[in-house]
């Protein structure tokens, strides 16, 4: 009885065994099984070539429409400056006295020889001098006015223009050294140039309406229009620069600030997509659509152009008309059949 109980739990034991075993060989079996591969389901929608407006945007800084460095002729000792940075300044004001002893000088022998003139010309009109000496003497007589006036000049330094004084680089007292003493700007109208790609130089025309904005006023833009056109084209850039005026009535805008200007460069018709079906290849900055033809998808690369609400105008890379998927992107590779949704 014994013998008969060892020898039914061996028999349970083998059975088990050849159970797990069958069971090992089976799995190998079902994975092996066939799966459907099911197809990503995808939206599709047609795009068309429209006009789009070419907006471009160029950065700039402003500049015064005239800038007028104010020094004297010759070294000299600066004797007063009457202005201050940010003063407003007329035509004709007298911003800086250098020291007058030349011109002391030179306003004494001036008289001087206008005595004299005065003397001879008595007497050259009863003939007590001849004509040489008399023109010799006058001739002596206005080279030293215009010496007098020229130095006069030098001396007493006005504006040459109305504007706004934006830098001062000596004090009262100071030796006069080669270096402006004032920089006078005229900041009523202001302007920036712009470098604009040749191929757009036909479409760049004189009084064209510009667009400025400046991080100094967020929110808030400004007009300019086109004033100069250069006749030149950069050979190493392939640009040509383009200077644009902007009133600045109210003086807001100020020399240094840096600007944004917008300007439309005319229509062209380009593709335009929803933003939706635009992707990005992972590890580099390409972006791309896919394109449905036949069952399929296909990769394309894609140069966008401007933003144009949920939409972006296409440079190249999708011709018009194609089809191109707007949903269902992620699940989807170059070549891949799609089930399109109805």
């Amino acid at each position: 009885m014994k013998a008969f109980r060892i020898t039914g739990i061996a028999l349970c034991a083998a059975l088990l065994a050849a159970c797990g075993q069958q069971k090992k060989e089976s799995q190998p079996q079902q994975s092996m099984m066939p799966v459907a591969d099911t197809k990503p389901l995808v939206k599709l929608a047609t795009v068309v070539e429209e006009p789009v407006d070419q907006l471009m945007t160029y950065s700039a800084t402003i500049v015064g429409e005239v800038k007028n460095n104010i020094a004297p002729a010759s070294p000299a000792r600066i004797k007063k400056i009457n202005v201050e940075v940010g003063d407003r300044v007329r035509k004709g004001q007298i911003l800086v006295e250098m020291d007058e002893t030349n011109l002391s000088n030179q306003e004494m022998q001036l008289k001087n020889l206008e005595t004299e003139f005065s003397r001879i010309d008595e007497l050259y009109k009863v003939g007590g001098v001849s004509q040489s000496e008399w023109e010799s003497m006058k001739m002596q007589v206005d080279v030293t006015r215009q010496s007098y006036q020229t130095l006069k000049e030098n001396t007493r330094l006005e504006s040459p223009i109305e504007g706004v004084v934006t830098a001062r680089n000596y004090d009262n007292g100071d030796l006069y050294g080669g270096q402006a003493i004032l920089v006078v700007q005229k900041i009523s109208p202001v302007k920036l140039t712009v470098n604009v790609s040749e191929k757009y130089y036909s479409k760049v025309k004189k009084g064209d309406e510009v667009t400025i904005d400046l991080d100094a006023y967020p929110g808030e833009e400004f007009s300019g229009k086109v004033s100069l056109i250069y006749p030149t084209v950069e050979s190493m850039t392939h640009t040509f620069p383009v200077e644009i005026m902007v009133d600045n009535k109210d003086m807001k805008l100020r020399p240094g600030m840096f600007a944004r200007a917008t300007m439309n460069l005319g229509t062209e018709n380009h593709v335009v997509v929803p933003d939706l079906a635009i992707d990005k290849r992972a590890g580099s900055g390409d972006r791309f659509v896919y394109v449905y033809s036949n069952g399929k998808v296909k990769y394309s690369k894609v140069e966008l152009g401007q933003r144009l609400g949920d939409r972006y105008e296409l440079i190249s890379g999708v011709p018009n008309g194609a089809q191109i998927v707007i949903a269902g992107l992620s699940k989807l590779a170059d070549g891949k059949e799609v089930e399109v949704e109805k």
